[in-house]
């Protein structure tokens, strides 16, 4: 835990804190664990720990930075702001957890790395259960704008078998850089689920992806403002895959090239997870005879899943 007296290691560019007397100091550890011993008949090991844990650093934390009431009134307020904007289509708390890099921190600690197991990524705000299926060579897009761009890979095992029967769901903005759920009527676009062959192949029609702010028109983003960040997350398409035997994986892949992928807002970019989008001409052959006067794109994506018990 950090030390209260001389901050976190580190911290050369940190605001000293100022004085505190023994007195005061004795003051404030008399109360932290007063509040540490009320959790002392939690029948729950794992919550008594975590709340515990929660307490400590949580005063390690006020007594570093000294907040005065009008900046704690005023973090308050921005939790209780993020908790009105949050709806069935809109989740506040995740963008919080996502632009702190709490997200990815999660993700990392429950997804190790196992073997050549594809890495994971953050889920985001915008997944929604209940996606349309499509056939394998399908379009997921259902009419939302942007370039085609075909997909295709395998889904296997660390042990390098094919997987068949993996549920892959994907999902993207569009090009101006709205999920459907951001639209004004409700239609459904940028997203389905599909299954992969025998073999563990896959394919599917969607849009090239493109470069969108995340929603900045709430606290989390006056927050980024504030801090001089961007909002912009790097071009990517959204993939969770799940199959029997197998871990669950939530990942992206991103776009080679994108200038976004070192300053992505959410810090969900890995080097392993950037793929080439190949650029096509207009009247190129596509692997499925599918006629597009335009450019289109196309990208192999291949997906391996580390064991349930990795």
């Amino acid at each position: 835990m950090t030390d209260v007296r001389t901050g976190p290691a580190g911290g050369e560019h940190e605001t000293p804190r100022p004085p505190v007397s023994a007195e005061q100091e004795a003051r404030e550890e008399e109360l932290l664990q007063r509040v540490v011993r009320s959790f002392g008949q939690c029948r729950d090991p794992r919550l008594k720990q975590v709340m515990v844990s929660l307490v400590e650093h949580l005063h390690a934390f006020l007594r570093e930075v000294r907040p005065t009431e009008e900046e704690w009134a005023a973090a308050i307020a921005f939790l209780t702001e993020a908790g009105h904007i949050t709806d069935d289509r809109r989740q506040e708390f995740v963008l919080l957890s996502d632009t702190l890099g709490a997200s990815m921190q999660t993700i990392a600690i429950n997804n190790q790395a196992c073997g050549d197991a594809t890495e994971a990524t953050v889920f985001g705000p915008f997944f929604v259960e209940g996606s349309p299926r499509i056939p394998i060579g399908g379009d997921m897009s259902f009419g939302a704008t942007g370039e085609p761009c075909w997909v295709e890979g395998t889904v296997t095992g660390s042990d390098g078998a094919p997987l068949a029967g993996a549920r892959i769901e994907v999902w993207e903005a569009d090009e101006e850089g709205l999920y459907d759920v951001q639209y004004d009527d409700g239609r459904t676009a940028a997203r389905a689920h599909l299954f992969t062959d025998r073999q563990g192949r896959y394919s599917f029609w969607g849009i090239t992806p493109t470069p969108y702010p995340i929603p900045h028109d709430g606290p989390v983003g006056r927050m980024l403002q504030a801090v001089g960040r961007s909002p912009y997350r790097a071009s990517h398409l959204h993939f969770m895959v799940m199959a029997d035997g197998h871990r669950r994986l939530v990942t992206h892949v991103f776009v080679r090239g994108d200038q976004l992928l070192d300053r992505d807002s959410v810090f969900g970019v890995k080097e392993s997870l950037v793929k080439d989008f190949e650029q096509q001409a207009p009247g190129t052959a596509t692997p499925d005879g599918r006629r597009i006067g335009g450019t289109w794109s196309k990208v192999r994506f291949d997906i391996v899943l580390a064991p349930a018990d990795a």
